[in-house]
């Protein structure tokens, strides 16, 4: 059996393609990738933050002082179109002719004098998040209605004190009891299995290629059965070869991810990531890549079989591409709202290691939730290698 693992990952640490998937992929690839994307997204939202609003106000004369207002807010660029309903307020901002349309009533004045409330209506398109128009609008009006609030409140005798009290009855001063890890750890820390674990797929796909469907299209595999290694020496040693390249990727991807914090924490002057990853201590790395060595396990299993059965290297990726989607529903556990680490999702094989890993960068994990975790993913790790001991076995699977 060893001398199967020894061989077979001498041969595949000789492969070029092998070390991309091990090692180019996590160390450089992602990193660059994810960067870029970052840069470019960030470098998007801040273009259209920065844009004017070209707006048009309908019956402006209702409210000189709004009017006044919108003129001078830095946010805001005003536009002259006549238009005359709705229609034409919707068709301005699809054409691009406007990005706002603020109507005003027109009995403003009245209903103000009146202390009654005014309706006014806003037309501009919410699907554009990053331009932040709904926000930029709501702080507008929240400026102007400030400004008759204490009109209002001032004609009616208040003091500047009772003006404060009236319009902020109550101060809130809140109290964060989250330390910057926790907080790094719930927003950012479904993502990292995200990464990981679809990762030490990526990092068994072409080993196990390789050593089933690539054996039988090179004709060796007949040459493998007849040396005098039993079969469940052979497949347990390809199973290990496989199972070790998957905990690579792994490992590199976590020294990948610790190692580019701290470069881009330096050089950017932006030290809280690496600060928090510095936090999490070697026993929480090291309890990561341990829960992740049964994810490998079964997914090393898995593909051996499908690789087994493939008669080629095209038809072994047909139907491996499959499983890459199927992973990726049980890692968005930790990614949803209100999905938490307990008993009976530490069960669930595969998400209870996602939502784990999730845990240890909080620094909030329950330990003894470890202990059903393995327990579950261990036996189906034996489970997947049973069967897959099963299948090298048989012959119609083999000469197909």
């Amino acid at each position: 059996m060893w001398q199967v693992f020894n061989k077979e990952l001498i041969e595949l640490l000789r492969d070029t393609k092998t070390l991309f998937f091990i090692i180019a992929l996590p160390m450089v690839v992602f990193p660059v990738l994810f960067g870029l994307i970052g840069f470019l997204g960030s470098t998007a939202a801040l273009k259209e933050h920065q844009k004017m609003v070209r707006y048009v106000l309908v019956n402006p004369e209702a409210s000189d002082r709004f009017a006044n207002t919108m003129f001078y807010h830095s946010d805001f660029e005003k536009v002259d179109l006549e238009l005359s309903g709705e229609e034409d307020y919707i068709n301005a901002i699809k054409t691009k002719k406007a990005d706002l349309v603020i109507v005003l009533n027109p009995d403003f004045e009245q209903h103000f004098e009146a202390g009654e409330s005014s309706h006014w209506q806003v037309y501009y398109n919410g699907a554009n998040v990053i331009s932040g128009i709904g926000i930029k609008v709501k702080e507008a009006f929240e400026e102007f209605v400030t400004v008759l609030q204490d009109k209002i409140l001032a004609e009616k005798g208040f003091s500047a004190s009772e003006l404060l009290a009236f319009k902020d009855p109550v101060i809130f001063e809140q109290h964060d009891t989250a330390d910057d890890r926790e907080s790094f750890g719930e927003t950012l820390g479904g993502f990292i299995p995200y990464i990981l674990i679809p990762l030490c797929l990526t990092g068994a796909m072409y080993p196990a290629i390789d050593l089933g469907a690539g054996e039988k299209e090179r004709g060796t595999i007949e040459t493998l059965l007849l040396t005098p290694v039993s079969r469940f020496s052979i497949v347990i040693g390809k199973f290990l070869t496989i199972t070790a390249t998957a905990m690579m990727t792994a490992l590199i991807t976590i020294f990948s991810m610790v190692f580019w914090s701290f470069i881009i924490g330096s050089l950017f002057d932006v030290s809280q990531v690496s600060s928090i990853l510095a936090s999490v201590s070697w026993f929480d790395y090291l309890l990561m890549v341990l829960l992740l060595l049964p994810v490998s396990a079964i997914f090393s299993a898995i593909l051996l079989a499908i690789s087994i059965y493939a008669s080629s290297y095209k038809e072994a990726q047909n139907y491996m591409g499959p499983l890459t989607i199927l992973v990726i529903f049980p890692i968005i556990a930790p990614m949803l709202p209100g999905i938490k680490l307990n008993f009976m999702w530490a069960l669930v094989p595969i998400s209870n290691v996602a939502l784990a890993i999730k845990e240890l960068l909080k620094g909030t994990i329950e330990y003894s939730y470890l202990v059903p975790i393995f327990i579950s993913t261990g036996i189906f790790a034996f489970l997947s290698i049973a069967f897959c001991v099963y299948w090298f076995n048989k012959e119609s699977v083999l000469f197909r």
